[in-house]
């Protein structure tokens, strides 16, 4: 599973209404550590098929959403669980840091 692209447009309905836990990845192109968490983030959307739906937003693009949830420093990355963010995870980080965040919200 690749991890899904959401935009402005379908944010509503790939994440606010999932009956599964989202994690969104805000990014941009021209950002570093953005580009360092990458792989992690495809991994976890690989691993918690099923259990997790894992999305990327492109925040140069996508400025709307982003403003709404005070996204300043990218890589953030939200969980969303029931349309509500339930765990924020600011900056590069390593896999383990972002598996135990996610361990709460999957039960």
């Amino acid at each position: 599973m690749k991890p899904i692209e959401v935009t402005d447009s379908n944010f509503q309905t790939e994440v606010l209404k999932s009956d599964k836990p989202v994690l969104v990845d805000f990014w941009a192109e021209w950002c570093g550590p953005c580009k360092t968490i990458a792989p992690v983030v495809e991994q976890l959307a690989n691993e918690y098929d099923g259990k997790l739906k894992v999305g990327k937003m492109d925040v140069d693009s996508n400025q709307q959403t982003s403003m709404q949830f005070g996204i300043r420093s990218i890589p953030t990355l939200l969980i969303f669980k029931g349309g509500r963010v339930v765990d924020q995870i600011v900056g590069a980080v390593r896999k383990d840091v972002l598996k135990e965040k996610l361990a709460k919200h999957l039960n």
